[in-house]
């Protein structure tokens, strides 16, 4: 789904088709007055759209800083989910490590809603990625990268855990908090599930590693939330299905965009090579 199809999505909608674009991803992500909107790329994420929705509610009801949703059930829209939600303010600053961990210690100490929450299926959307690449990726690189999910899905389940499991964000990453006038706020919460906390910590570990993330700011990462993931046996199993994970995320926008095709070559490459020093860009 590019921009063009998505503001299509919208005009069937009867939402604003002139919305600025703030993100396309996995959604493509607009604001509108005081509404951000929301369109899934595909069917299959609807039932992930409605969970998002009620978790929105639910950290609210826990007092949990969270963006709040501004229509409680989503929408399909010739087979695209839209979910609606309350702009936040605009940031006060940039979001840090620290304000992340200081979220995530709030979410890490939640007891278990009282609907289900999905465990965190990391490498469930690999196919999905891959599938959507089509013909704009190598199918020896597919191939690869299939062969590591397989590889890396049973150990990752075989893990034992350092912190007791429970409510986690599944992708803790600072760009997915606000830092507006009234402190910090999380967003993004389709990928919330009920699995091991160090999902949510060996994110910034990776990032340290392979985005460039200074020593510094992982080390406040690490003093506000109270623990290292990497005194963690299990961390380097989490860290390479998330790698995987990672690399075929970026894989779906190549039909589209060189610069994603471009970046899926050197993360995919630099997993083939095992060379760990290969800096990875953000898309």
């Amino acid at each position: 789904m590019d921009e063009s199809r998505a503001r299509e999505v919208l005009g069937s909608a009867g939402l604003d088709a002139g919305a600025e674009l703030m993100v396309l991803g996995e959604n493509a992500v607009f604001a509108s007055g005081d509404l951000v909107i929301k369109v899934g790329r595909a069917p299959e994420l609807l039932d992930r759209a409605q969970l998002a929705l009620r978790i929105a509610d639910w950290l609210k009801e826990s007092d949990v800083p969270a963006v709040r949703a501004a229509r409680s059930e989503p929408l399909l829209v010739e087979g695209h989910p839209v979910t609606l939600w309350e702009r936040l303010p605009e940031a006060s600053r940039p979001a840090t490590p620290a304000d992340l961990a200081t979220l995530l210690r709030r979410v890490h100490a939640l007891p278990a809603p009282s609907f289900a929450l999905p465990r965190r299926e990391l490498l469930g959307g690999v196919e999905r990625w891959l599938r959507l690449a089509g013909d704009a990726i190598d199918p020896a690189d597919a191939d690869f990268l299939r062969a590591r999910r397989d590889g890396f899905a049973p150990a990752a389940a075989a893990l034992t855990p350092h912190l007791t499991p429970g409510p986690v964000h599944g992708d803790a990453l600072p760009r997915n908090v606000l830092a507006g006038p009234d402190g910090p706020v999380l967003s993004d919460l389709e990928t919330f599930s009920f699995d091991l906390r160090e999902h949510d910590l060996v994110v910034m570990d990776l990032s340290r590693d392979r985005y460039g993330l200074p020593t510094e700011a992982y080390e406040e990462f690490v003093r506000a939330y109270g623990w290292d993931v990497r005194e963690w046996e299990g961390r380097l199993t989490l860290r390479g299905a998330r790698e995987t994970a990672s690399c075929a995320w970026v894989a779906q926008h190549a039909p589209s965009n060189p610069a994603a095709l471009t970046e899926f070559r050197r993360r995919v490459n630099s997993l083939r090579d095992g060379d760990t020093t290969v800096r990875w860009y953000p898309f």
